[in-house]
């Protein structure tokens, strides 16, 4: 860990030193606030992070060896966080993290932390006065000063990775639903209408500022033999495909391919507060967080392809192959703009 601590210092110092497209990337989103992410630490627990979006000032911000804490998330004024503290003989994975241990509410550079029960899939309202709740019985709105409950609605398939669009008027999740697993829907969070957005094999779905659009992951399906040296190499069954990040609007059509790399699964997909810029991780194996490296790209520049991906090119031969930032081990990570322990 120590090891690695330092070479991301010097890659921070090798970078800031460049003059080529990633080092510009990294001047221009150096100063815009803060990411918080979970990576594993030197004990082997998972603790949560902050850094500046340039990857500098990387600081561990919870530090318990005791539990893991995994999906931090700011609260819309970015004052606060929430995230999972889970024990730690359970194993954390991406599929369902939300529904493990119990929601924590700290401030947001990790101090004074208050834990407050299950709460599972925990999701800020626009206001940071409620929070919506993935439970087995229905979807909740928990008021956060009482703690309970002020409305149901029908989970409608809905079973994991449930977000509050920034503007209050709906929900997004992952869902079994319109003949399909792993179907991103988005709902009305007053009427609890859904439709379908992607429909399967898509997860880790997020909004867009304008809560208009929806970030997701997606595997689509007969992607052949694209990558299978590399899938070989994981131990990865050759056709089963990479995993790319995508967006659409919350209707479900202009599906556009966000990122997409042969050998690497995508997950994660979360847009800065202006929308001009998406995070994302790279794992070498589908739902091993433990490969999971961060990456940083312009919205503008998408569709990006990384690395050769000759068949994902092939599909996709309007791609602008933009500039990545790679910002060492991290997963779910989660950007404001806002000050954090009084630090723009």
């Amino acid at each position: 860990m120590r090891l690695f601590a330092a070479a991301i210092l010097l890659y921070g110092t090798l970078l800031a030193a460049s003059t080529g497209p990633e080092a510009q990337l990294a001047r221009e989103v150096g100063g815009k606030g803060w990411i918080i992410f979970s990576a594993k630490t030197a004990n082997g627990d998972w603790d949560l992070f902050l850094m500046r979006p340039d990857g500098s000032g990387r600081r561990n911000v919870t530090q318990t060896p005791g539990f893991h804490e995994v999906g931090g998330r700011f609260s819309p004024d970015g004052r606060r966080i929430l995230y999972r503290r889970i024990p730690p003989n359970i194993q954390v994975h991406h599929d369902w993290w939300g529904r493990a241990g119990d929601l924590v509410i700290a401030n947001a550079d990790g101090s004074n932390p208050v834990v407050w029960g299950e709460f599972p899939w925990a999701s800020w309202s626009p206001d940071g006065k409620q929070v919506a709740c993935l439970t087995k019985t229905g979807i909740e709105f928990r008021d956060l000063a009482t703690k309970q409950v002020v409305r149901t609605l029908d989970r409608q398939g809905i079973f994991q990775q449930l977000y509050w669009s920034p503007d209050g008027r709906s929900l997004v999740a992952t869902a079994n639903a319109y003949g399909a697993a792993w179907t991103i829907v988005r709902m009305d969070a007053a009427t609890g209408a859904v439709n379908a957005v992607a429909k399967d094999q898509n997860c880790t779905p997020d909004w867009l500022p304008d809560s208009k659009h929806v970030i997701y992951s997606s595997r689509p399906r007969n992607q052949g033999d694209a990558g299978s040296d590399a899938a070989k190499a994981v131990g990865q069954a050759s056709g089963y495909g990479w995993t790319q990040l995508w967006m659409a609007d919350m209707e479900g059509n202009q599906h556009a391919l966000v990122y997409g790399e042969d050998g690497r699964h995508v997950y994660g997909g979360a847009v800065s507060p202006d929308g001009r810029y998406a995070l994302f991780t790279r794992s070498l194996k589908d739902g091993n967080e433990d490969t999971a490296v961060l990456g940083l790209m312009r919205m503008s520049d998408a569709p990006t392809i990384g690395g050769e991906s000759p068949a994902l090119r092939k599909l996709h031969p309007n791609s602008k192959d933009g500039p990545v930032l790679s910002l060492g081990p991290g997963w779910e990570p989660h950007w404001t703009y806002a000050a954090v322990g009084g630090r723009k």
